[in-house]
């Protein structure tokens, strides 16, 4: 197919590869052109604006950071919406189900469906085309979108209307986040009672307690690296958007409440921008500095 694709950070830019690599034509846009130039090399066309991203193509992939960020780029002066013939966009910033209602509607109004389209599984699932993709909106171009989707994606699940991609996704960072959490206070309570931490993972490998969070955080939670695969700041305001959310619905979220204050302390301590793993540092604070590293 013939697609555009606007955001090229962390996730974006391994999308936009995997896409390349599956034989479809891309046109990219970002905000900062530097991170587009690298995707030219691979076959990418390189264009100066949302707009030029969505014209002449069967649809529109974005990902970006959050709702104020595809706002700007859908609506926008020179936005998404205002390419001529648009069919689709596919959103895989995870924003509150709330603001994507909006942007369903509003999108409606130009005659192009919205499907909210957030993802799980990190830059590695990206890379090795294994992502989550949880998705919410109309029917009408699900099959083209999720052509285009399954480039990076093997899990592509249509959850309902505008929205429930994004409640499905929220109940995946509910789940990530307060494991990732437990994980760095089992490791810091391991260490403290004489356990080699770097010995928990392979020891509770298959038992109850084994998750992919336990095997994929705790070793960098134990020896931070100087590449991060998603930053503490991001989940964050994932689970601020949990918290709002449950709010508004009414649901009870007593143990993620009590996370989200833990990795708000930890983005007050500095580590916003640090790895998801740095949260640790919260209850370690002698680690913190091999952490700020990531930082600077």
């Amino acid at each position: 197919m013939k697609l555009g694709f606007c955001g090229l950070g962390l996730m974006g830019a391994p999308m936009v590869r995997r896409l390349l690599a599956a034989g479809h034509e891309v046109k990219v846009w970002n905000r900062s052109p530097a991170k587009a130039a690298p995707l030219a090399e691979h076959g990418a066309q390189v264009v100066a604006t949302p707009r030029e991203a969505a014209t002449g193509v069967d649809g529109v992939l974005m990902c970006l950071f959050d709702a104020k960020s595809s706002e700007a780029v859908v609506f926008g002066p020179d936005g998404v919406a205002q390419a001529p013939g648009l069919r689709w966009v596919v959103d895989h910033a995870s924003i509150p189900p709330e603001a994507t209602r909006g942007f369903a509607a509003r999108l409606a109004q130009h005659g192009a469906d919205w499907l909210d389209a957030p993802v799980s599984g990190g830059v590695g699932g990206v890379e090795a085309g294994t992502l989550a993709i949880m998705v919410g909106g109309e029917a009408r171009h699900l099959a083209q979108a999720t052509e285009a989707m399954r480039a990076y994606g093997a899990n592509i699940t249509h959850m309902g209307p505008s929205g429930a991609g994004q409640a499905t996704k929220l109940c995946n960072q509910t789940i990530v986040a307060t494991t990732i959490v437990a994980v760095a206070e089992a490791l810091s309570f391991a260490e403290r009672n004489g356990i080699d931490p770097r010995r928990l993972a392979p020891a509770l490998a298959g038992g109850w307690a084994d998750s992919k969070p336990l095997q994929v955080f705790a070793p960098r939670m134990t020896e931070a690296q100087e590449k991060s695969i998603g930053g503490l700041n991001t989940m964050l305001k994932d689970v601020d958007t949990v918290i709002d959310t449950a709010r508004q619905s009414g649901a009870p979220m007593p143990v993620t409440a009590s996370v989200q204050q833990v990795l708000r302390l930890a983005a007050v301590l500095g580590l916003g921008e640090a790895e998801l793993s740095a949260v640790i540092s919260v209850l370690q604070p002698e680690k913190r500095a091999a952490f700020l590293r990531q930082v600077h």
